[in-house]
């Protein structure tokens, strides 16, 4: 009798370590997925900040902006406030140390997306990443135009064109 009662604490006990175990590995995932929210710090928000105020007295004023970018512009993500001088060079943006921007992004593929310029202004093409490449929230399939104030995302990294 003793032995049957102690057959079933242990086979109980064991259900309750296999519960435990696989409701730790579901939290484990769950936080994979939906990561942690990041709030920018450093350097980088000021810039971006003074960027975002300038936008907006610009727009009350009714002020025209120039024609062409100049400067490509991190708004979000681990570099968020990074500004990049725009040439008449290719744009590769990926995670691969190759990349004319490397991305710290998990969710970024090593030659994600490309900036290119032509007469009309500057593209963004998708390098058939895995992830995609979004444009205002929407994943792109072909090069697609940009414009000012226009958000690009890469993974969880977002950019824009900016004077």
């Amino acid at each position: 009798m003793a032995s049957d009662l102690a057959f079933t604490i242990l086979r109980l006990a064991y259900l309750i370590l296999l519960w435990v175990l696989a409701l730790g590995a579901v939290a484990v995932l769950r936080q994979d997925i939906f990561g942690t929210v990041v709030t920018p710090r450093g350097k980088g928000r000021k810039q971006l900040d003074k960027h975002r105020a300038e936008t907006r007295r610009k727009r009350r004023r009714g002020s025209s902006e120039p024609d062409t970018p100049t400067k490509l512009l991190i708004t979000g993500g681990p570099l968020v406030g990074t500004s990049m001088k725009l040439g008449t060079a290719d744009i590769v943006i990926g995670r691969s140390p190759a990349s004319t921007l490397v991305l710290d992004d998990e969710y970024a593929s090593s030659r994600h997306a490309r900036l290119h310029r032509d007469d009309q202004g500057w593209w963004i093409e998708d390098l058939g990443s895995t992830n995609g490449t979004y444009v205002d929230d929407e994943r792109i399939a072909q090069p697609r135009l940009l414009t000012f104030g226009v958000n690009v995302r890469i993974g969880q990294t977002t950019l824009e064109l900016v004077s």
